[in-house]
């Protein structure tokens, strides 16, 4: 991976000369046209975007067995008819989402600010004059770099933890965007110290929360209509950074070209919850956030992974679209 400049607080991306080499071109390329189109207008643009995600979905097999089988374990109420249909929708959201961020970019904060909808981001000011700082626990929507971005353009300094990207220059790329309106990024690798520092700090935060640790810390939990291995890591979190957990979901509405970014009640009857109460409670906001639009979800995680003893890893069952089909 490549080397970046690291201090005690935050992480930042550093441009290397080996960008220019062949191997990197095709990035170049396609990044390129993506500045173009966005400045393209949006009415003109997603039904081009659409009909690419479409023709470019028939191609990554894998990740759409990967969605299928979360989706039967999620939601087994559904035809797989239904199911299907949310799939396709989700990878059109992915490249819509995709181009969000190049749109960061490069157009104005002023553009930007007009293609954004908030909703419940008043209660937000009630916890500032409380005193208190603020973490948001996102789940893993394909537009989930931009709130956070949105709300550093509008002077909120932010703080987030991210995961390096395979390809070293889209790396590099997609950690730029999201310091552009500035806020600090702070790499998983380094440990968690970093973040909480920060938001003590007085930067808001911003929590994952559906991503699989493993079972030694985590808890199994109800997670839609099947059982997930949940890290209960915000009540620890609240405590330390002296925070209020504050679910929140971007949904990109591609007819109008428009970003609605939910803000939920913060989680306040976490405060003296056991670790499962906790576990639960996070998942169950996930679900109240996902279940109105789910084709928002990036489904292709592998977030069922770890099982209890005995059960059958999701992903490795061979009657479940098997990989040669």
């Amino acid at each position: 991976m490549q080397k970046q400049q690291r201090s005690n607080i935050e992480f930042i991306p550093l441009f290397k000369k080996s960008f220019f080499l062949p191997k990197y071109w095709g990035v170049w390329l396609g990044v390129g046209v993506m500045l173009l189109l966005a400045y393209v207008p949006v009415k003109i643009r997603n039904p081009m975007l659409a009909w690419l995600a479409n023709f470019a979905g028939r191609f990554v097999g894998s990740a759409r067995r990967r969605a299928r089988i979360n989706l039967y374990y999620c939601f087994p109420e559904l035809s797989e008819q239904q199911r299907e249909i949310i799939i396709e929708q989700m990878f059109v959201t992915a490249v819509h989402s995709t181009m969000l961020m190049v749109e960061q970019s490069v157009r104005s904060p002023e553009y930007l600010m007009k293609r954004v909808r908030w909703h419940g981001d008043e209660q937000l000011d009630a916890i500032r004059a409380s005193g208190r700082n603020v973490i948001f626990m996102v789940p893993h929507g394909w537009s989930v770099d931009i709130p956070a971005m949105m709300m550093a353009a509008r002077g909120q300094p932010m703080a987030a933890m991210f995961h390096n990207q395979k390809n070293e220059l889209v790396d590099w790329m997609w950690n730029t965007v999201r310091r552009r309106f500035g806020g600090r990024m702070h790499a998983r690798q380094d440990g968690i110290k970093p973040f909480i520092s920060s938001v003590r700090q007085g930067y808001w935060g911003y929590y994952l929360p559906d991503q699989d640790h493993g079972a030694e810390h985590s808890e199994f939990v109800d997670f839609f209509a099947t059982y997930k291995a949940t890290l209960p890591a915000v009540g620890r979190l609240m405590k330390v950074c002296h925070a209020a957990i504050v679910p929140l979901f971007p949904v990109y509405r591609s007819d109008e070209g428009i970003l609605d970014i939910y803000i939920n009640p913060e989680m306040s009857d976490i405060a003296d919850a056991d670790q499962h109460t906790i576990a639960r409670r996070m998942n169950e906001e996930v679900e109240k956030l996902v279940r109105p639009n789910p084709e928002q979800y990036v489904w292709v995680l592998k977030f069922l992974k770890t099982r209890k003893e005995g059960d059958t890893e999701p992903y490795k069952r061979q009657d479940l679209w098997p990989k040669d089909k």
